[in-house]
């Protein structure tokens, strides 16, 4: 019944409840459910956080909104208990009853608040992308891995069955050799230029803005849209991006590539959206094997109205022998065989998680690793940085994953944008 439902393959389901029967943990008790706070109240955040009441109670909400900050008290209350709301992160960081934090703010907020929460020593869900810059990354995985807390980032795709069956099944050579994978990821948007206005009553923009250089409010810059401004965000690069991209890393099996170029094919509206909307980005490894990222507008992402060949987005994997298709409505392949066969049982198996959020609050228990954990949230947000990088550069860039810098020709020009300058007093002192 659950492959009939699902899609899946009989013999990767069996082997998948085996596993899952094999691996079952005692659900928490009343008394051993840790306190949750969230951090950055928009839509995503209180969407996390209503999975991870599961696990826990919700003690406390926090956003420089204070509508947002409100909806999400008013959402998580619960038999009369209503979370404290707060302004100020590091007033929830403070807090002994607070064991966990969903971390779903703006982008360019990711890192300061990930940092604050290592050193309060809570464990954390954060939100993709891990970081705004590479750099940030790195710093991040030494204050994790330093303070032992676990940290889950919030690329739910690796927690289901589908995209680890294709990985797997790459992997484990089903389509001969991986030639290239092909990442179809949706058009951002392309507008402008925008008028400032009042700042929204209830809205600390200064706060908002944070480690990002000062600027008059334009509501366009703010909640939603602001992944398509590259002082908060990286477009769909990274939006998106970190989805595919993702997969795309887990299924090659290699840190990062050797080189990376684009092509933009439309360019930002002066005074607008600063993010390219539509663009290509070919990456190349040291064995051979290709990485492509195309745009492609799509009715149920940003408002476009063109649909590729009837699919939302997805990865496409092409090997001598065949290819794979998967993306979040279903896989196939060039032979239905290539997915029915069994893989024998000593064939390379990926670490098995059925739900991101659960995943994450069993390794709070249990303090082992989660499926994404610091170091593998880094490198997949570092594929989606090079990207961005190799588009607002326009060059032909090498990258050099050991030193996590750029080489060669036009490396001063890309690694400017390995790092940012933080707008003080939003740096890391902030939260040191």
């Amino acid at each position: 019944m659950v492959a009939a439902v699902s899609g899946l393959p009989l013999w990767f389901v069996e082997r998948q409840l085996a596993a899952a029967e094999a691996g079952k943990t005692k659900p928490n008790s009343p008394n051993s459910r840790p306190g949750i706070a969230l951090i950055g109240c928009g839509g995503q955040g209180k969407g996390d956080t209503t999975n991870a009441a599961n696990h826990g109670d919700v003690v406390a909400v926090c956003d420089v909104d204070a509508k947002h900050a409100a909806e999400a008290a008013a959402k998580f209350t619960v038999e009369g208990k209503v979370p404290k709301i707060y302004g100020d992160f590091r007033k929830v960081l403070e807090r002994d009853d607070v064991h966990v934090i969903i971390n779903a703010t703006p982008d360019h907020w990711h890192t300061l608040v990930n940092l604050g929460a290592a050193r309060a020593r809570k464990d954390v869900y954060g939100e993709k992308p891990l970081t705004l810059t590479i750099d940030e990354g790195r710093r991040l995985v030494g204050a994790v891995q330093q303070s032992g807390i676990v940290l889950q980032t919030g690329t739910q795709q690796r927690s289901s069955s589908r995209f680890r069956l294709a990985c797997e099944l790459v992997r484990n050579g089903r389509i001969g050799k991986l030639q290239e994978a092909k990442v179809w990821l949706p058009a951002g948007l392309c507008a402008g230029p925008f008028a400032t206005s009042a700042v929204p009553a209830g809205l600390n923009w200064d706060f908002w803005l944070g480690p990002a250089p000062m600027t008059d409010y334009v509501k366009e810059r703010c909640h939603r849209t602001f992944r398509f401004w590259y002082e908060y965000s990286g477009g769909t690069m990274t939006d998106w991006g970190a989805h595919h991209n993702d997969i795309a890393y887990w299924a090659i099996g290699l840190l990062a590539p050797r080189d990376v170029e684009s092509t933009v094919l439309v360019p930002p509206v002066a005074g607008g959206y600063t993010t390219f909307s539509e663009y290509e980005v070919r990456y190349a490894y040291a064995n051979g094997t290709k990485l492509s990222i195309f745009t492609t507008k799509d009715d149920s992402i940003y408002g476009a109205k063109v649909k590729l060949d009837g699919q939302r987005n997805g990865i496409r994997f092409e090997g001598t022998d065949g290819w794979i298709w998967v993306n979040r409505d279903g896989i196939k392949a060039s032979d239905p065989e290539l997915l029915t066969k069994p893989l024998p049982e000593n064939a390379v198996q990926l670490y098995r998680s059925a739900n991101h959020m659960e995943n994450f609050f069993d390794c709070v228990k249990s303090r082992k690793a989660p499926i994404c954990d610091v170091e593998t949230g880094h490198r997949s947000a570092t594929m989606c940085h090079l990207g961005a990088i190799a588009v607002r550069t326009g060059k032909k860039l090498t990258w050099e994953a050991g030193a996590e810098k750029f080489v060669g020709t036009y490396a001063a020009e890309a690694n400017a944008y390995v790092s940012r300058e933080l707008r003080a007093p939003y740096d890391y002192s902030f939260v040191s």
